[in-house]
């Protein structure tokens, strides 16, 4: 277990109609890195909140099925992708920066300064 899930708890599908979907994660000096796999979710179908103690990211997907189509076999369905990270403060959640390209969502979560490392002088 990496140290960013040791901080962001365990993440978990909220609702029931609901995905959760492939995620990884990793650590940097200044800031914690999450990667969230979304397949067919656009831009204006992503929608990121954070709180104090919380991240929660949801995508919907775009594509329907056109009428008369009768499908063999599906990969996914079309349920909302729908992540929680609980944390415990640990996040500038001002300064979190989120990028989403072909359905690879990056975001950059920057380490709250009370959790940064510190050299202290000896006088």
């Amino acid at each position: 277990m990496s140290f960013l899930n040791n901080f962001l708890g365990t993440a978990s599908a909220v609702e029931s109609a609901s995905v959760r979907p492939r995620y990884e994660t990793s650590e940097a000096a200044e800031a914690y890195l999450l990667t969230v796999y979304l397949p067919g979710v656009a831009k204006e179908n992503l929608e990121i909140t954070g709180e104090a103690g919380e991240l929660r990211i949801v995508g919907r997907r775009a594509w329907k099925q056109p009428d008369g189509w009768t499908s063999l076999y599906r990969e996914t369905g079309e349920e909302p992708f729908e992540l929680t990270f609980e944390h415990e403060n640990v996040v500038d959640l001002d300064a979190i920066r989120a990028e989403l390209r072909d359905g690879v969502l990056k975001l950059t979560l920057p380490k709250a300064e009370s959790v940064k490392p510190r050299k202290i002088s000896v006088a």
